[in-house]
């Protein structure tokens, strides 16, 4: 009975899904996303501030450890936005051709995927220098039935990453083998595939065999010996029409591939197996747990008591201090939320050490300046970045930014018009201005540390759950 209710499975499942690679295969009827892409290069976005880049949500793209943002492309972009002297603004997407929707609509600067250049891509984007080679090899168990060699494959059912390069791989083997697959495209990143085998959800899969690597090392019963397609050349993708961020990012390549950069971060992300196990495994990281640090618990009960989500606070707590109830700044400030000795008197606390007293005082402090800006500033999201500020310099020193943006006609209510007059406080012209009660700061480094946060911020919210 088993049998047969298999076999009807096994040809509905080819009814459906096994065709893909035939004539009978439907086109998709989509928009042209990448004609008339969006007119922004270079200059815009250094003059902005900031890039964008596209990045996956894997154990060797992008993920969150110990409350810190790490992986390869995560590093590599941030290297590369200190080379142009921008900050990181990272989106976390799995589906490919979105990603390639948002590069030409300008919601993006940078695909940071790996991504094996083909003819079908080139329509859709402009190709960096290659950042190095990647080969597919098929996920499955270990075990007797083993598939061996590609004419093994014959009447198997394959689950892979939708719009990915495996599909096209796929087809060609079939094509060239004389065999019938069944190829089942999903959402989904490579890692939650490989997953997918491990936990006998599915029989295989096809993933990047960097990625296929790393993950053997974890399980040792996952076998990615069988090669579905050769070593190719890998690279970034830009928009067509932006010639000089493709320029400059070539030459910052070239550089750091010169000087052995490249090499340590391939290293420390696909060779180091054991690190990569650790990190992967953790309940401290957003691939295996929904943990940031061990004090998770404690900061959910203080962002309570602020109306906070606690991925917020979390972000502060980590900016302020990694979680090291220890940490003492070269100030003088201690704990989790680095209290100054006046504050933590000010607010009840008697040993900075103690992960709840730190904390609660820390969030005290926070509802203190929370009541100082309510009136002024009554729209909550903008309220909680002048409040961060005010956590970082004193809101004295916030206030002025607000009085000079007052007396500019400025909007005081939103946290741009302030930071802009809170890092004019290193000029004479406005820290020395009549409104101005407490001088000269380096208000820029507060402006940065709120920027900091929220881009933190928006990670804990795409990677860990509420």
């Amino acid at each position: 009975m088993k049998q047969t209710l298999y076999t009807i499975s096994l040809i509905l499942i080819f009814t459906l899904f096994g065709v893909q690679c035939t004539f009978f295969e439907r086109e998709k009827k989509q928009e042209n996303f990448w004609e008339n892409p969006v007119p922004l290069d270079l200059e815009e976005i250094v003059k902005r501030g900031f890039i964008r880049a596209v990045v996956d949500n894997s154990s060797t793209s992008y993920y969150i450890y110990r409350g810190r943002r790490m992986g390869y492309e995560f590093e590599m972009l941030r290297n590369l936005a200190n080379h142009l002297g921008v900050r990181l603004h990272l989106i976390v997407k799995s589906d490919i051709n979105e990603a390639f929707y948002l590069l030409n609509r300008g919601q993006a600067d940078i695909i940071a995927m790996n991504l094996e250049i083909n003819e079908e891509r080139q329509k859709y984007a402009s190709f960096t220098e290659p950042l190095g080679q990647m080969g597919t090899v098929l996920v499955q168990k270990q075990r007797n039935s083993k598939v061996n060699k590609v004419e093994d494959l014959h009447n198997k059912i394959i689950h892979i990453r939708k719009d990915a390069v495996y599909k096209e791989q796929l087809c060609a083997l079939q094509k060239e083998h004389g065999i019938s697959l069944a190829i089942i495209e999903e959402k989904g990143d490579s890692d939650s595939f490989v997953n997918k085998v491990v936990k006998n959800q599915i029989d295989f899969t096809v993933v990047d065999r960097v990625v296929g690597l790393v993950n053997a090392t974890y399980y040792d019963d996952l076998d990615v010996s069988l090669e579905i397609s050769p070593k190719s050349d890998v690279a970034w993708a830009v928009r067509h029409n932006a010639p000089d961020l493709k320029s400059s990012i070539n030459d910052w390549l070239s550089q750091k591939q010169k000087t052995g950069y490249t090499n340590m971060m391939y290293a420390k992300y696909f060779q180091n197996s054991k690190n990569s196990y650790f990190r992967s495994n953790s309940p401290f990281s957003s691939l295996a747990g929904n943990s940031i640090s061990p004090f998770d618990g404690l900061i959910q009960e203080g962002a309570e008591s602020l109306g906070w989500d606690w991925r917020l606070l979390a972000s502060l707590v980590y900016k302020e201090s990694r979680f090291d109830t220890t940490a003492t700044s070269y100030a003088g400030a201690v704990g989790l939320l680095q209290l100054m000795p006046v504050t933590l008197e000010r607010f009840g606390v008697e040993d900075p050490n103690d992960p709840f007293q730190s904390l609660m005082g820390g969030v005290n402090y926070l509802r203190y300046l929370d009541r100082f800006w309510r009136e002024r500033i009554p729209e909550t999201n903008e309220r909680i970045k002048v409040i961060l500020a005010s956590y970082n310099i004193g809101h004295g020193h916030v206030e002025d930014a607000w009085k000079l943006a007052i007396k500019y006609g400025k909007n005081p209510q939103n946290w741009e018009s302030i930071a802009h007059f809170l890092s004019l406080k290193t000029d004479p012209e406005y820290y020395k201005d009549p409104v101005v009660n407490l001088g000269f700061a380096k208000g820029h480094l507060a402006v940065n540390y709120v920027d900091d946060i929220m881009i933190l911020y928006d990670s804990y919210r795409v990677l860990i759950e509420p």
